[in-house]
């Protein structure tokens, strides 16, 4: 019967490198017979030498290919037409995707079969590959690019004297059991692809720049640079009480740096797309990617109850001395807040979280501080509550004939003030009387 290459069959006429490519498909798809001594067109040329041909076949597996595929890829003798041919089974292996360890986890690196030719995968067969062999958890899957360097981590590490050599970097779980770098190395990497963009903006809307930057590399230096830009705005008021000067931060600093802390830590980084911070006049605004883990409410969050979306990142974190315990950096930053008139708002929506610290230095704030009756908006806005269980922002924008904008600026205002809390986010955002 005539041989015929198809999905599952392949002919070598002879060996050559170019087998690897046909073992990494085959282990990557359906598994697969590999025939080396017959010719493209199905016939039998056979080989002078089977005990070297499986030698240098086995040797090539184990040097080759990554992560290990010995396990399923068996080469042994058979006897065809009365000649000699070296057939190689592979069998479709568990840790998909495998690939060319001088290539990586890129299209050149990584073949799958395609009809009777193997060829490279495209980056989103890839990444389905790892998902669906490494689950959905981002951190610990394998990354995509595993020629990573850690200079401005390796300082981080250095200068908070803990260890981070190889043995380290595989007990905090940025290198799997086989040796590959996760998406944990990534994000502490100098490749990491995720950035936070930080604008600086006149007055309270996004209207006119004052500054902007873009913060890349490492999330470690990330950290760093961005929490030093964000000191540069972080002015100091100064207030004379007889022979004492009070110098009071626009923002406490332990605010500042929990809020930081939680938009890097906490954000959902399978998706594209960068931390905002926006400064304003009177605020600034931490908007992360990723809304609340499952099964926790905001108010879980305020009672400091945390199931962290990044369990090992986290642990980095609390290892450097970044974080002290999970849970405990929302309440730290309320409780920096207590003795002031104007509290940190916290909203969530399926996708996003976001943070509001308020600047207890700006002229909206002290003004609306050295208010002791709510303005005749706020009462009519509380007047509604009187009839109803709770508001919706649509609500307030019909009651008081005012614009989404000044609907929004006005709850957030009632929020700080303690007139008005929220429960739910997204669509189902609803508002219920304060204390």
């Amino acid at each position: 019967m005539q041989l015929v290459e198809n999905g599952a069959t392949e002919f070598k006429r002879q060996y050559t490198d170019d087998i690897k490519k046909s073992i990494v498909a085959f282990a990557n798809t359906a598994g697969g017979v590999i025939y080396i001594g017959i010719a493209d067109d199905g016939s039998i040329v056979g080989i002078a030498d089977q005990d070297d041909t499986i030698l240098r076949v086995t040797n090539m597996v184990r040097d080759a290919i990554r992560p290990d595929v010995t396990l399923f890829v068996t080469p042994s003798f058979e006897t065809m037409e009365g000649k000699s041919v070296v057939k190689v089974l592979v069998e479709k292996g568990t840790a998909s995707p495998y690939y060319l360890s001088g290539k990586g986890l890129r299209p050149e690196g990584v073949y799958v079969r395609q009809g009777a030719s193997s060829v490279p995968a495209s980056e989103t067969a890839i990444r389905n590959m790892i998902k669906a062999t490494d689950g959905d958890k981002y951190e610990t899957a394998r990354s995509l690019n595993q020629e990573l360097t850690f200079n401005a981590a390796g300082k981080e590490f250095a200068k908070r004297e803990v260890p981070f050599g190889s043995e380290q970097m595989r007990t905090l779980k940025l290198i799997n059991a086989d040796g590959i770098y996760t998406n944990l190395a990534l994000l502490l990497s100098d490749q990491c692809l995720h950035t936070i963009r930080l604008a600086v903006y006149e007055g309270g809307e996004k209207e006119v720049f004052r500054d902007r930057r873009e913060f890349e590399g490492s999330l470690l230096m990330q950290l760093g640079e961005a929490y030093e830009f964000l000191n540069r705005y972080n002015r100091v008021h100064a207030e004379v009480k007889g022979l004492t000067r009070i110098d009071t931060r626009d923002y406490p600093e332990e605010a500042l740096r929990e809020a930081l802390l939680n938009a890097l830590v906490h954000r959902e980084y399978s998706f594209s797309g960068s931390t905002l911070i926006s400064v304003f006049d009177d605020r600034i605004e931490f908007v992360s990617i990723g809304g609340l883990a499952p099964r926790i409410t905001l108010d879980d969050i305020m009672l400091g109850i945390s199931l962290s979306r990044n369990e090992n990142l986290a642990n980095i974190f609390y290892r450097l001395g970044l974080i002290e315990a999970y849970g405990t950096g929302i309440p730290k930053m309320m409780r920096s807040y207590a003795g002031y008139t104007m509290q940190p708002i916290i909203e969530t929506s399926d996708n996003a979280f976001k943070i509001t610290l308020p600047n207890q230095n700006s002229d909206i704030v002290l003004s609306t501080a050295k208010t002791s009756e709510m303005t005749e908006r706020e009462k009519n806005a509380i007047a509604l509550l009187d009839t109803k269980d709770f508001i919706v922002r649509k609500d307030v924008e019909d009651a008081l004939s005012i614009s989404q904008g000044t609907a929004t600026r006005m709850i957030r205002e009632m929020l700080g003030k303690g007139l008005l809390k929220v429960i739910g986010h997204g669509k189902n955002t609803r508002y219920y009387k304060g204390q």
